[in-house]
């Protein structure tokens, strides 16, 4: 049995949901499990230049799956999920929560063709009084704004235009 080194590659898919291989050229990897890649690999290398060849696939890093987090944090975006991420891995991916965040955050979620909304108290989780749920591709975490924190910060950014006043 014969290795040919320069035919092991660890590549990248590109934003079009490609790989560029030597020999095979640009092949569709987006959407396709790492055992249709390898049938298709090895078919296209049996075809024309090895006979019998062995083709292996390993996902190294799953770039394509994303989160979105908004909201009362520091940096909202949207973030890779990478392996198991908890909610409160997420938050913090996003900075943390800022100063006008209350302990609700929303988690919505498309599933069975409909969305779906679950609530969770950040506060509890952080205690550990409460599970922290595992986020899932495509998650949407939307962090609560404290309406009481808000109208305080908006009072204090009015005072920074307006001047300060001194109490008698």
């Amino acid at each position: 049995m014969f290795k040919v080194p320069d035919l092991s590659k660890t590549v990248e898919v590109s934003d079009t949901g490609t790989i560029n291989l030597p020999l095979v050229g640009e092949v569709q990897a987006a959407g396709r499990t790492a055992q249709q890649l390898e049938r298709d690999l090895t078919v296209k290398l049996g075809s024309k230049y090895l006979q019998n060849p062995q083709v292996t696939v390993y996902v190294k890093d799953h770039k394509s799956q994303r989160i979105t987090i908004q909201g009362a944090v520091k940096s909202p975006g949207i973030f890779p999920l990478a392996g198991r991420t908890t909610l409160l891995q997420a938050i913090a991916m996003a900075g943390g929560r800022d100063k006008v965040s209350d302990s609700t955050v929303l988690i919505l979620r498309q599933g069975g063709g409909r969305r779906q909304a679950g609530k969770f108290n950040v506060t509890a989780i952080e205690r550990g009084q409460a599970e922290d749920p595992v986020l899932q591709t495509g998650d949407i975490v939307v962090a609560g704004t404290s309406a009481i924190k808000q109208n305080f910060q908006n009072v204090l950014g009015v005072l920074g235009v307006a001047g300060r006043f001194v109490l008698f």
